[in-house]
């Protein structure tokens, strides 16, 4: 091999980074669960006072500590030897549901790692894992990473963006969420528009179990209720907004969906569509957002497209193109890029 020094420590640079973060996830997926986050949130505390506080071996807590200054996590002041959180690592570490609580993803990621062995398995073999073939902490850390998103946009950009949907569901709507996970995005609308009816649908019996529990313990039980239905089979009909959050490209037939969906819709209705951002050209996902979306595609999404009927396999970075196709190829006339942010592209299809 011709070497290139120079190029060799930018690479093994790159490497001590992400060695380093990839350590690190686990520390912060334990100090959530334990609370260490949310005690130093109040007061600075000595490894010795947040132990005895969270009930927890100082000892333990020490090296976490330690751990989670070196990464930049916590603050630390040699004089008083003493632990903190800034504002800003205090808001995206314990505001569970705020814009930007990041906890969620961390447990994603262990999901990721523990699915390894079934991961091989899969690449060897060309077969599917299923969505419900995982860990439960994929299910926890998706709806704790994406809730806070849905509840930064969904509402105050999201929903206004589309064309006339607002004011429909201001004056009483009937809206299905298909997909919905454990419902975080059901429970936004409904909250939001009073007089509006909402069913969230998804194939994972005991994700349905929970959602309607949350609706219940939120006061919602009346309006809001969750079944057990896939996306190409889920009942009703004359929906006023049939939303999809970030679940599309998972699916191993997504025009088939796109196809109920179309069936479903009233005349005048309209199909929201949360994708990941990302560009048609691969040369253009590039960058660190796509390095996590291709990343969580390898082990969840394309993986759970392979193990269902037809396995389209579009992947967590689909592009404009290639949900534009769906939406046309399932009977929608009408299709656009309604907005966006850094990390979600939102589409509106029409009959």
């Amino acid at each position: 091999m011709n070497i290139d020094q120079d190029k060799l420590n930018a690479f093994m640079g790159r490497f001590v980074n992400d060695l380093g973060a990839v350590m690190h996830a686990a520390t912060i997926v334990a100090g959530d669960k334990l609370g260490l986050y949310k005690a130093l949130a109040e007061r600075p505390l000595s490894a010795e006072e947040l132990a005895s506080s969270t009930e927890t071996d100082a000892r333990y807590v020490r090296e976490w500590l330690s751990a989670q200054a070196a990464s930049g996590y916590v603050e630390y002041e040699p004089s008083s030897e003493r632990f903190g959180l800034s504002d800003e690592q205090a808001f995206a570490l314990t505001v569970e549901g705020g814009p930007a609580f990041i906890p969620g993803a961390f447990e994603i990621a262990v999901a990721q790692f523990k699915a390894i062995p079934k991961m091989i398995s899969a690449f060897r073999t060309g077969l599917g894992l299923g969505w419900h073939e995982h860990d439960a902490a994929l299910f926890h850390g998706t709806e704790r990473f994406f809730r806070p998103g849905y509840a930064a946009n969904l509402v105050s950009q999201w929903i206004p963006a589309l064309d006339g949907v607002q004011a429909k569901l201001e004056a009483g709507a009937s809206v299905a969420d298909v997909r919905c996970g454990h419902g975080a995005s059901t429970l936004i609308m409904a909250e939001a528009y009073p007089k509006s009816s909402f069913t969230g649908f998804d194939y994972h019996e005991p994700s349905v179990r929970i959602a309607n529990q949350a609706a219940e313990c939120a006061g919602l039980g009346k309006r809001v209720r969750f079944e057990v239905a896939n996306a190409k089979a889920f009942p009703g009909r004359k929906y006023d907004l049939v939303a999809m959050f970030d679940c599309l490209h998972d699916m191993g037939d997504p025009v088939g969906a796109a196809t109920h969906v179309r069936e479903s819709l009233a005349h005048d209705g309209s199909w929201m569509i949360v994708e990941p951002f990302a560009n048609d050209r691969l040369e253009n996902n590039l960058n660190p957002v796509g390095r996590i979306f291709y990343s969580a595609s390898t082990f969840i999404c394309t993986p759970a497209s392979r193990s269902q009927e037809v396995g389209a396999c579009l992947g967590a970075q689909a592009g404009e193109s290639r949900i534009r196709d769906v939406a046309t190829r399932g009977g929608f006339s009408r299709f656009r890029r309604a907005t966006e942010t850094p990390f979600n592209l939102l589409y509106e299809a029409r009959p």
